[in-house]
């Protein structure tokens, strides 16, 4: 694991984070940045780290779910562990690192991990269709950014269309497996699609992004509760876009974590409704550390366990080969 590119790109991801933040530092002025946070309410960052957590664990329920629509039985504490050990993997490119919860489940339960990614590209789908929901109501209701949410809502309704359609989707995977690159991936390539096929028909996807919408919720209502820390008279709704919005043009941007692109975004939108430099930075800075550092090192620390139970070499996972 020492030399693992994994554990090198998690690296880079938390240098480029650094980078990132200390740029922010130099674009808000530290004294403004001093400033802003002297005049924190503190004790409500307990409560933004705790709505977090449940986040964490409300989406634990639909990978759970899933591994259930699979018939992946494994007992409810490595399912646990497994989720929460992806966590770790939340500064990857569209958080698909998270693919390292197919190589443990793979170890514990020899399920392929063509079948199992299913689940991670089902989790995507469903937390962006969520996140959706959330920017397309609060836009609509605060008057502006609806053009480009129901830009990203159409996107996935088409994107689901496709995948619920198994005779169109098949005609695809056709095309693609003539391309001699991909020619070997056939195999996988369809295991995955049948996978997604059976997580996204009707039933399990209205569950799915329920939930989703209950969890992601719960990190929004967090942003909210760092604006109201600082003082300044926000709206959930208002609040609950942004971070939505944030959210999403991070993940589409496909860098690890979203970095620079969620935070340049939270920032622009809070200035945008006239919210002080400082403060915007800051709580920037406070609701990322709450979201997506604080599932990192959680993850991180789940992940140590089921390195020394299973011994994994993570070479197998970057190889991403089927024995």
């Amino acid at each position: 694991m020492k030399n693992s590119k994994i554990n090198r790109n998690i690296f880079i991801s938390i240098a480029l984070g650094a980078l990132v933040y200390i740029g922010f530092v130099i674009y808000a002025d530290f004294d403004s940045l001093y400033k802003a946070l002297s005049g924190m309410y503190f004790w409500y960052i307990p409560v933004i780290f705790g709505l977090s957590f449940i986040n964490y664990l409300i989406r634990f329920l639909k990978w759970d779910y899933y591994l259930k629509l699979l018939k992946i039985n494994v007992s409810k504490t490595d399912s646990l562990g497994i989720f929460f050990s992806g966590l770790s993997m939340s500064v990857t490119p569209g958080k698909m690192g998270e693919l390292l919860k197919c190589y443990i489940l793979k170890k514990i339960k020899g399920t392929p991990i063509s079948v199992s990614t299913s689940i991670i590209f089902a989790e995507r789908i469903t937390d962006f269709i969520s996140l959706i929901i959330i920017a397309v109501i609060g836009a609509y209701i605060i008057g502006y950014g609806r053009e480009i949410s129901v830009s990203f809502g159409i996107l996935f309704l088409v994107l689901v269309f496709i995948i619920s359609s198994r005779s169109l989707s098949i005609k695809i995977i056709n095309i693609l497996e003539r391309i001699k690159f991909l020619n070997k991936f056939g195999k996988s390539i369809h295991n995955l699609y049948e996978g997604i096929y059976i997580l996204i028909r009707i039933k399990p996807l209205a569950i799915a992004v329920f939930v989703s919408l209950i969890g992601w919720f719960c990190e929004c209502y967090g942003f909210y509760l760092t604006l109201v820390a600082f003082q300044t008279h926000f709206k959930v709704l208002s609040a609950s876009f942004i971070y939505a919005f944030s959210t999403l043009l991070g993940a589409l941007m496909f860098l690890p974590g979203g970095l620079g692109f969620t935070e340049g975004s939270l920032t622009g939108l809070l200035m945008y409704a006239n919210i002080d430099k400082g403060i915007a930075v800051a709580s920037t800075f406070i609701i990322r550390a709450a979201t997506l550092w604080f599932a990192v090192l959680l993850g991180a620390l789940v992940l140590l366990i089921y390195q020394k139970r299973l011994h994994l070499k993570f070479e197998e996972l970057e190889n991403f080969k089927e024995k």
